[in-house]
């Protein structure tokens, strides 16, 4: 029989960071944590240098910063020398034009060039914007135009994604590579840094207000909206890499996330070089044996990954999993969609250890409501709230829910990492405070008892597919630039392994023939022009779109109900990558 509660695991002589939950509650403020930054005493504010530089002022210069492994190339950063790359970095974007408020975007695969890129961005005071690796051209151009991008920085192969005749404010776009690799249009990045000197700091101060990254967050309706953070979050990631990340002196980090998604941005650099962490990327797409291996060689400790892949792990089976040696590890936590009590038993009897879940949002900037290591876990909940964090169940009313009863998931506002804006949308803005200073989070939830909170759907209509949040307008968009569509429906269907997949609903132009032939062709479709994990992995045509009377929306809580007849289609190949 499965346990309903899981005891604490104390890995041999360490001991968690937050030992005692309830005592922190009680005396936490934020202002404690503001204590560990230079800036406190300096007054002198920039991310990039909490992160970087002030390691190799205190010391630490010659620790290990970031370890890259791919197949068999293999490279080590300590920090001093990602300061000396960084710095290079910063200046020649600074002698490109580049000045504190713009926006940098940065198309790039998940390697040391993305993460140099974006602290160098940071530390010019300039604004990161990464995108996702897999993004096609139409969201490349959503992301791109929406807030008139003048800079990207890119590969040869990424490169050909741009569409620069509908991007007009693009004014320079940077290829990390030789002049021989770019086409006439754009700049060789190899060859501006190898004419780069760096004569002086080029780390710009600034408030802990002034924006930070931009990351665009799909909706039930109408395009991405772009999510500003600030400076002031890295006092809330910083806070949460310490008590839930659990990061020690001595510990070797992995989150899985590409930076184009905001795990990747927070947890898989911010945090955790915020505490000093070596941090591992690993390159390429998904692959238990490149996963496993990963681990092995770099001796990873803590590991942040997502459900989809932890299932995926499962699937492989414990024989390739035997293969490697895992005993490093010592603390594995998840994100990005709902943890099923499976897994965690999983990884009990696979690893010997507990997997936390932890939920947060592109928009809360950081953790809020957690399973830390000095806490019991229940499988099935998301956890309780940090300390500095209080939530609220709201009913549709903003009225406080009594414990068991689902309702509106609220947390009290503000706190350190939460947005400093939608991009030139204070409406959108404001919707998430339709309660007074409580912040909406489009979930539904319930808490019990023990102040453990369990997580039951989504308010809207978002499609939450292997840790992405796909926004159902955005393919049902893309859906109807293709000749043979006249109306598109996508909805979330539940699904094993990757907790949702996309199916959409479409009514065919008239004499248009329903046949494989022609769904795959609309599949690869969507799948080339927006992204791999926007395409619908089910498709069913039928005669007539459910909508409502009088504004003719689609009404897509009832496609959500209908059952899939035998002719309905679907598959994608099964190896697509989970991770975020």
């Amino acid at each position: 029989m499965r346990q309903s509660i899981l005891a604490p695991i104390q890995s041999a002589g360490i001991t968690p960071n937050l030992t005692d939950y309830e005592e922190a509650r009680r005396s936490f403020s934020w202002a404690q944590a503001e204590q560990h930054f230079s800036w406190s005493k300096t007054g002198r504010v920039n991310m990039a240098h909490e992160c970087i530089d002030r390691h190799v002022e205190d010391g630490y210069g010659d620790k290990r910063a970031l370890h890259y492994l791919e197949g068999d190339d293999e490279r080590v950063w300590t920090f001093a020398e990602l300061k000396q790359e960084t710095d290079r970095w910063a200046t020649a974007l600074r002698n490109e034009g580049v000045r504190r408020g713009d926006i940098v975007f940065i198309f790039l695969p998940k390697n040391a060039d993305c993460y140099i890129a974006m602290l160098a961005t940071v530390k010019l005071g300039a604004v990161a914007g990464p995108l996702f690796e897999a993004f096609m051209e139409e969201a490349v151009r959503d992301r791109i135009a929406d807030c008139d991008g003048r800079f990207l920085i890119t590969d040869p192969d990424l490169a050909v994604r741009v569409p620069r005749s509908d991007l007009p404010s693009l004014e320079k776009v940077f290829v990390t590579a030789g002049a021989e690799q770019c086409r006439e249009d754009e700049i060789s990045w190899n060859g501006i840094l190898a004419a780069t000197q760096v004569t002086d700091s080029p780390t710009e101060w600034v408030e802990l207000d002034a924006p930070l990254n931009i990351h665009y967050t799909s909706g039930s309706t109408g395009k991405p909206k772009g999510i500003v953070h600030a400076h002031r979050a890295m006092i809330h990631q910083y806070q949460t890499g310490h008590w839930v990340l659990d990061i020690q002196d001595e510990d070797v980090y992995w989150c899985t996330a590409h930076p184009g998604w905001v795990t990747g941005t927070v947890y898989a650099l911010f945090a955790p070089w915020l505490n000093r962490a070596t941090i591992v990327v690993s390159g390429g797409r998904f692959d238990a044996d490149s996963w496993y291996a990963a681990i092995e060689k770099a001796g990873i400790t803590v590991w942040y990954s997502a459900p989809t892949a932890f299932r995926m792990l499962k699937a492989a089976g414990a024989e390739v999993a035997a293969r490697y040696d895992l005993s490093t590890l010592r603390h594995v936590l998840s994100v990005g969609e709902p943890l099923n009590p499976e897994v965690i038993y999983w990884g009990l009897e696979q690893l010997g250890l507990r997997i936390h879940d932890t939920w947060w949002m592109t928009e809360t900037g950081a953790q809020l409501i957690v399973n830390l290591p000095s806490e019991p876990i229940k499988p099935g909940s998301m956890g309780r709230p940090i300390p500095g964090i209080d939530i609220c169940i709201l009913d549709d009313a903003g009225i406080e829910q009594a414990s068991g009863d689902i309702g509106h998931l609220a947390i009290r506002a503000p706190w350190p990492g939460l947005m400093r804006e939608v991009w030139q949308n204070e409406a959108k803005y404001q919707s998430y405070f339709q309660f007074g200073g409580w912040y909406l989070s489009g979930d539904l939830a319930y808490r019990d008892a023990d102040g453990y909170v369990f997580f039951q759907g989504r308010s809207d209509d978002m499609i939450n597919s292997a840790g992405e949040r796909i926004g159902p307008f955005e393919v049902e968009s893309k859906l109807l630039e293709h000749g043979a569509v006249a109306e598109a429906g996508v909805v979330g269907k539940p699904d094993p392994l990757r907790g949702e997949i996309v199916k959409a609903f479409l009514v065919l132009k008239p004499g248009v023939n329903n046949t494989p032939e022609l769904i795959d062709d609309i599949r690869l479709f969507v799948r080339t022009h927006l992204s791999a994990h926007a395409a619908p992995r089910e498709i069913e045509v039928i005669a007539e779109l459910p909508k409502t009377k009088i504004s003719g929306k689609i009404l897509r809580r009832e496609l959500k109900t209908w059952k899939t007849p035998d002719e309905a289609v679907s598959g994608l190949p099964a190896s697509e990558s989970p991770s975020r």
